[in-house]
């Protein structure tokens, strides 16, 4: 059965409707997610001094942060299948809080990489995230919704960048030492997620029309299916190459922010000579692009669709992919530190659109598994900052090198795209879905009431 009563607008300055407060609590909790996240990122100076790491330890730590999170997607668009994505959001954010505050009691790598490896799972937020406005948003604004509700919560890796070394510094100026200071600082991360997980419970429902168990009771949805029929989605998702294609493109564009997130940083500080609160600074630009970025890629998705269909989407994807791995190798060679941070602005664009046309055409590879698939295709985000985190490990390869070698890993999984494709009968059928959604949209897809 069908989700009724899908928004067909997006009313930025409104939560009077279900359909967004779902759009404004699901980013907001995923831009919360970063700072759990990633906090200790911009902080991996004074850490590594502190925990005594080599460069060794600290690529294991940066694998382990985002290594968990490929599981736990693959499990949580299932799981929002099941249960709804109210309660699954409530559940990731309150339980995603402890390990998260608990960092600040580890004295050793061991503990430390066990630490970032437990906060990886609060990685999974994204695909609750994709999954709610999927299905709170139609045809001619789901690409806007996913891209916008997407990059607003990735915002959170630049407010981080930025927020988190003042954060620190704020602790040092109360009289803390540098070496309590940085633990001290990743409790408050941990104290607002967990609110973050209560509020979603309480504001949010599951559906236009109500939650999960609601619908079901009404005979407005089937039955939750149990292990066995979660488990028949996810092998109907996992059996669409068109799956696994979109899993190689989004290792190359949000693999590549979340590594990105953990290296600028460190790379501006060691680099460029400059101080950690510069260096987080200038880091934190490239997430601050996600504010408008991601969001034109899932605008310039559904405009593509107006005249294109889903082919257009598809082709305005690999356009996306193209321009971020040929920005990303030019980035890799500057020297200058001006150049630099321009080049990383304009690959920093093309990453996050490239983001937003991934998951403007999620929503249309297979609507009956619709979490399984954003589940498979969130989780390979992760997959490809694991690979990434292996060119950073090594001790013989320099950060510039490693970049290089990402950007042109990114435009041969460009090619990925060329396998993305529909039935006539599937072309068909949204262009009709997406013609009279945006026929009864009165005015423009996006409001600001």
């Amino acid at each position: 059965m069908e989700i009724r009563n899908k928004a067909n607008r997006i009313r930025l300055f409104t939560l009077k409707t279900p359909q967004m407060r779902a759009f404004h609590f699901s980013w907001f909790a995923f831009h919360i997610c970063f700072f759990g996240w990633f906090g200790i990122a911009p902080l991996m100076a004074v850490v590594r001094d502190d925990l005594g790491l080599t460069k060794t330890q600290i690529g294991n730590t940066i694998i382990a942060s985002v290594a968990i999170t490929v599981i736990v997607r693959l499990a949580i668009g299932v799981l929002c299948d099941r249960i709804g994505p109210r309660r699954a959001y409530t559940w990731l954010l309150c339980l995603g809080s402890l390990p998260v505050m608990s960092i600040a009691l580890v004295d050793s790598f061991e503990a430390f990489f066990l630490a970032r490896l437990a906060i990886g799972a609060i990685g999974a937020s994204f695909v609750i995230t994709q999954y709610h406005t999927s299905i709170m948003f139609a045809p001619n604004v789901v690409g806007t919704a996913n891209a916008t509700s997407a990059g607003w919560g990735n915002l959170g890796g630049g407010t981080t960048q930025i927020l988190m070394p003042l954060i620190f510094s704020g602790l040092l100026m109360l009289g803390v030492n540098e070496a309590l200071g940085w633990r001290l600082a990743m409790v408050v991360p941990g104290v607002v997620l967990f609110l973050c997980g209560i509020a979603y419970y309480v504001f949010t429902q599951d559906a236009p029309d109500g939650n999960f168990d609601e619908l079901r009771a009404r005979g407005e949805l089937p039955p939750a299916s149990g292990d066995h029929g979660m488990g028949r989605s996810f092998v109907t998702a996992a059996k669409d190459i068109r799956v696994w294609a979109l899993f190689v493109v989004y290792a190359a564009c949000f693999g590549v922010e979340l590594t990105i997130h953990n290296i600028a940083a460190i790379y501006y500080f060691d680099n460029f000579d400059l101080t950690l609160a510069t260096a987080g600074l200038i880091a934190g630009l490239f997430g601050l692009m996600n504010l408008f970025a991601r969001t034109l890629g899932g605008v310039f998705s559904d405009l593509f669709a107006r005249n294109g269909g889903l082919k257009g989407r598809v082709r305005w994807l690999f356009i996306a992919m193209l321009c971020e791995g040929v920005a990303l190798m030019f980035f890799s060679q500057m020297q200058v530190l001006a150049l630099a941070i321009a080049i990383m602005l304009v690959f920093s664009l093309f990453v996050q659109m490239a983001e937003g046309a991934t998951f403007g055409i999620v929503p249309f590879v297979n609507k009956k598994a619709l979490g399984a698939v954003a589940g498979i295709v969130g989780a390979g985000g992760n997959a490809g900052a694991v690979a990434a985190g292996f060119l950073f490990r090594s001790e013989s390869l320099s950060y510039q090198q490693g970049l290089f070698y990402l950007g042109v890993a990114v435009v041969i999984a460009a090619l990925c795209t060329l396998v993305v494709r529909f039935s006539p009968e599937v072309e068909a059928e949204e262009t009709a879905a997406y013609r009279d959604a945006a026929g009864n949209s009165g005015s423009g897809a996006l409001s600001l009431r």
